[in-house]
């Protein structure tokens, strides 16, 4: 019982509490729901009453920055004073710092604070996911920190010494601190993010974000507006309307198979000692699975929150339609469907993808792929779940490159290699995942183990022998490989 009542008890507002009781659903994840709607609603009202056509950018900032406060502040109570602490103190490094530091002091400061925060969760409240779980909130205002003193960094340097993507989202002055403040704790993406760019952000507050996203080339080079400049902002009720419809689809898979799957059970004594290998991997399979609706239905609610304030328009799709997924976090059927491990990871948690990309990947001079992982590992926290599972991923990461380089082109000769090929690689890849992702729901120790013991280790086995074994580059001729998303590159 004493368990019990330190699971749920909560920091944040407790007005809600009658609500849990009655649909049996924990006091911070109504809390958080109630306030995604709300600010679903609040977003519709900003785009309409507070458009850059009635009212200034200063005024839009102070909105979404007060309403956002609140928002937190309603969720984790004091706890919220963690993601205010670290914001001002990292715009008064922003401030002081000299231009060849802001960026490591930025992240040093926000990666301590934050790792501060992960360890004294895992010892205090000894893994259990508390209702004040501030963790999340916390992790996105860390890469909205540090990915902005990468940007405000490049900006003061030569263009010569950065990379066009680098050059292009360069930000040449500081932001002020209500600018600041706006885009760390807009009520947009304080609850659950995602990390968006800067000067995405700062265009659509003061109304440039058409201009820059809707425009086709025209002669010689140059760019035309399409007249979206005379026309009324493209209306976000199409796609808002299906992101919601997506939700819904989400939380009716939560309610009626998620908790028919659970993950304990992978490592349950009996279930292991009397059920074979291969229906425990198809347990495997099937609960992870499983999983994934909780994580689709929140970033997908944050995003259409995102389109229904006007934000997040990307451009013209081959349509010719406005496309509102330029800060889209998934991208569900590409996750499904997925036929290597990089198409999985390219797909999931994409803004965060493109977050390590910039800071680390991109900067890394020697071996990128593993600090990618590592530094994905300590944002995520210090569970040691979390360090299974992005440390497994590196064998598998190198594993999966040299198949690819060494078999993928004895299959593209006819169709129907290339349809077995893609059968054998999306199971592979699914299976895979399953495995990997395992530790990170189980976080402690002694449960992974007892799952990996349980499988045999046998992705690890097999990684690293593939790894080892197959020449890094192919040994027949190469055609190259088509339609790769390029949020991370290859080594």
């Amino acid at each position: 019982m004493g368990e019990e009542s330190v699971t749920h008890r909560t920091t944040g507002s407790v007005l809600l509490s009658p609500v849990s009781d009655i649909v049996g659903v924990p006091l911070d994840q109504v809390n958080f729901l109630v306030c995604q709607i709300f600010g679903l609603a609040l977003a519709f009202w900003f785009r309409l009453s507070l458009s850059h056509r009635r009212v200034g950018p200063v005024v839009r900032h102070a909105v979404a920055t007060l309403l956002g406060s609140c928002f937190a502040i309603f969720c984790f109570g004091w706890y919220a004073s963690h993601l205010f602490i670290l914001v001002l103190a990292c715009y008064a490094i922003m401030v002081m710092a000299s231009q060849h530091n802001i960026q490591r002091y930025s992240m040093i400061t926000a990666m301590g604070y934050l790792t501060v925060c992960q360890v004294s969760r895992v010892f205090i409240f000894n893994y259990g996911i508390l209702s004040t779980d501030f963790s999340g909130p916390l992790m996105i205002v860390t890469q909205k920190i540090t990915i902005l003193a990468f940007q405000v960094h490049d900006g003061m340097c030569k263009e010569e010494t950065l990379t066009p993507e680098q050059k292009d989202q360069a930000v040449v002055s500081k932001p002020s601190l209500l600018q600041y403040l706006s885009y760390n704790l807009n009520f947009f993406s304080v609850l659950v993010g995602p990390c968006s760019n800067y000067k995405d952000y700062e265009a659509f507050i003061e109304g440039r974000h058409l201009q820059h996203r809707l425009r086709r080339p025209g002669a010689q080079g140059t760019s035309v507006q399409n007249g979206w400049d005379k026309m009324p902002s493209p209306s976000p009720v199409g796609a808002v309307g299906h992101k919601l419809l997506i939700c819904a689809g989400c939380l009716v898979v939560f309610f009626s198979v998620t908790k028919a799957f659970p993950i304990a059970y992978n490592i349950d004594p009996h279930f292991i000692s009397e059920t074979p290998f291969p229906t425990r991997l198809a347990y495997a399979f099937v609960s992870i699975q499983a999983a994934r609706p909780k994580f689709y239905f929140a970033w997908t609610l944050a995003d259409a929150v995102h389109n229904a304030a006007g934000y997040g328009i990307k451009g013209l799709n081959e349509k010719g339609e406005v496309s509102w997924d330029l800060i889209s976090n998934i991208h569900i059927w590409e996750i499904e469907t997925a036929t290597s491990f990089k198409k999985f990871i390219d797909n999931w948690n994409i803004q965060t993808g493109i977050w390590l990309k910039f800071v680390c990947y991109d900067r890394a001079s020697r071996y990128r792929t593993a600090l990618t992982f590592v530094l994905s590992a300590l944002w995520h926290g210090v569970y040691p779940g979390y360090y299974f599972t992005f440390l497994t991923a590196i064998p598998i990461t190198m594993a999966a490159r040299a198949m690819r380089k060494n078999a993928r082109h004895h299959f593209l000769s006819c169709s129907v290699l290339k349809l077995s090929y893609d059968g054998v690689t999306w199971a592979a890849t699914q299976l895979t995942i399953c495995y990997t992702v395992m530790p990170f729901l189980l976080l402690a120790v002694e449960p992974t183990m007892q799952y990996y013991r349980s499988m045999y280790f046998h992705v690890h086995i097999i990684s690293v022998l593939l790894a080892l074994s197959l020449p890094g580059r192919p040994r027949g001729p190469r055609i190259p490989p088509h339609n790769l998303n390029n949020n991370v590159k290859e080594d």
